[in-house]
């Protein structure tokens, strides 16, 4: 039972370094990520691309299968229920609707929302995707990977212009989630659609990248409401990060 337990544990570790890897990985890069034996890392891959939950390419490299997506999709769905105590209390705090987001694949999406109580609000449908460059909550999840990575995900959606104010140059984008990274927070000021001020921060530590954002006509969420509003946010999304850990 120990030594089936201990292969359960490895199989585990070895999709989390999948995940990590961008999705896909030699069989060399998991021995090293992962200090096993290859014959150790053989037989389990073989094991899981037999269950369908990695692939093998014809390169031979191991890329995670199809079968995981009907339990990310599962996953995803209680991970919006999960969060929306923590989104009513941001609605709560900030007056504004609260939304959560995972990047899933190139694009983020929407798995979460708490409308505000004002007439006037913002409203995006729960399973929304949007390109990552031009929204909030897309470049709270960019800041979160590496450049190489951002700039491939780039180069596969391409950077079109909502309004004026979209980051369309990579070279810029890169350099403003530098900027998130710093500071804690991305803003999207008018990027997705004029006159629409969005604040979104990063999950740290969570299972899949994942991000909180609150938005509101420009003419309430000023700049000196994201001074304010950026701390609440902070605070819901360390609880709400705290409360996933295992």
């Amino acid at each position: 039972m120990a030594e089936a337990v201990r292969s359960l544990e490895r199989a585990f570790d070895l999709l989390e370094h999948l995940a990590d890897g961008g999705g896909e990985m030699a069989l060399s890069e998991l021995t090293e990520v992962s200090g096993l034996p290859m014959p150790t890392i053989y037989r389990l891959m073989r094991t899981l691309v037999n269950q369908g939950y990695v692939r093998q390419e014809p390169s031979k490299r191991y890329a995670l299968g199809p079968r995981l997506i009907r339990l990310g999709e599962g996953a995803s769905r209680l991970l919006g229920t999960w969060a929306r105590p923590a989104l009513t209390r941001l609605v709560d705090e900030v007056g504004e609707t609260a939304n959560m987001a995972v990047l899933e694949g190139d694009e983020a999406v929407y798995i979460a929302q708490v409308p505000s109580r004002h007439s006037m609000r913002m409203f995006t449908e729960v399973g929304r995707r949007v390109k990552p460059h031009c929204t909030g909550v897309g470049k709270a999840l960019l800041a979160q990977l590496p450049e190489q990575r951002v700039r491939e995900i780039l180069a596969r959606t391409g950077m079109p212009a909502h309004t004026p104010n979209t980051f369309t140059d990579p070279d810029a984008l890169l350099d403003e989630l530098a900027r998130v990274r710093e500071r804690g927070y991305a803003v999207d000021d008018g990027e997705q659609e004029i006159g629409v001020r969005c604040v979104a921060v990063p999950l740290p530590g969570t299972p899949a990248l994942t991000a909180f954002s609150v938005s509101g006509p420009s003419a309430r969420m000023t700049r000196a409401a994201v001074d304010e509003v950026v701390p609440i946010m902070l605070r819901v999304a360390e609880r709400f990060a705290e409360d996933l850990r295992p």
